[in-house]
């Protein structure tokens, strides 16, 4: 089952994660101590094909396993082929904004890709077994839990969301859940005006490097943050233009205006962290 809600982070996702593929076999070497007689080592020169990060997986295999983990079985199945741990990795898309793998097929209703995850190590949460039909465990988990139900999931997905991403098979998930209340809160959004989502558009810095550039933009379901290289995130309107990232409520996305006009933003997680001037 597809909605508009799952399909702006299946998108932003999957975009996000399209350079990583490339990159698996180009992680810098560790330097390996030598003899004091080892000229390479005295100069501080890298002497072994050992990845840097080792034993640490490398994070842009982590980044594309959940990127690919909302809808392309086919990329999984290779990842996990080689690295089977992969079934439980994680990423944060922004500002605390964490998704594993099971997260991501399991809001989008991908069955066969959260199967072969669970088959492989991932570790199963509420809501996947929300989106599987997994009645018992999620009547069991509330039960245990009373008001687990509007705990968001990743990007601040609800419980419900992810039981109607399930479909026919998750029926009685989302029959128990309505039933139970709370399953599908989403507090606190204001509606934003065309006149305010024009003035907010455009280019922010915040330094004078490359990436030191913020891109606010307009989304196919309304505007995003980017910094130069980074995933967009979706921006959720608080109201009088203060919002916070999707999935990220603690966070503070703040436009400045001086002479009837945006002139700044800055970002708040939940202290300052920047301020960016419109260019």
């Amino acid at each position: 089952m597809s909605t508009p809600e799952t399909r702006r982070f299946f998108l932003a996702g999957t975009a996000a994660v399209a350079a990583g593929a490339g990159l698996l076999r180009a992680f810098p070497a560790v330097a390996v101590s030598g003899s004091s007689g080892d000229a390479s080592s005295e100069r501080g020169e890298r002497s072994s094909p050992v990845p840097a990060g080792w034993p640490t997986q490398p994070p842009e295999l982590a980044r594309e396993m959940v990127g690919v983990a909302h809808g392309n079985v086919g990329r999984v199945r290779e990842l996990l082929a080689q690295w089977p741990t992969l079934a439980r990795a994680a990423w944060d898309w922004g500002f605390g904004d964490w998704e594993d793998a099971l997260g991501a097929a399991s809001h989008v209703g991908n069955r066969e890709i959260a199967e072969l995850l669970l088959a492989h190590g991932a570790r199963p949460t509420l809501f996947s077994a929300a989106m599987l039909g997994q009645l018992e465990v999620v009547r069991a988990l509330v039960a245990a839990s009373p008001g687990i139900q509007r705990t968001p999931g990743p990007h601040g997905l609800t419980l419900l969301h992810h039981a109607r991403a399930g479909g026919a098979p998750a029926a009685a998930v989302v029959e128990y859940l309505e039933a139970v209340g709370e399953a599908d809160v989403r507090t606190g959004l204001a509606p934003l005006t065309e006149a305010e989502r024009a003035e907010m558009l455009g280019s922010y810095a915040f330094g004078e490097g490359a990436d030191e550039r913020i891109e606010v933009a307009l989304g196919r379901f309304g505007p995003t943050l980017e910094r130069s290289g980074r995933a967009a995130r979706p921006l959720e309107h608080l109201g009088g233009l203060e919002f916070h990232p999707a999935g990220a409520p603690a966070a503070r996305i703040r436009f400045e205006r001086a002479d009837g006009r945006v002139v700044a933003l800055t970002v708040h997680d939940p202290d300052l962290v920047l301020r960016a001037v419109r260019r």
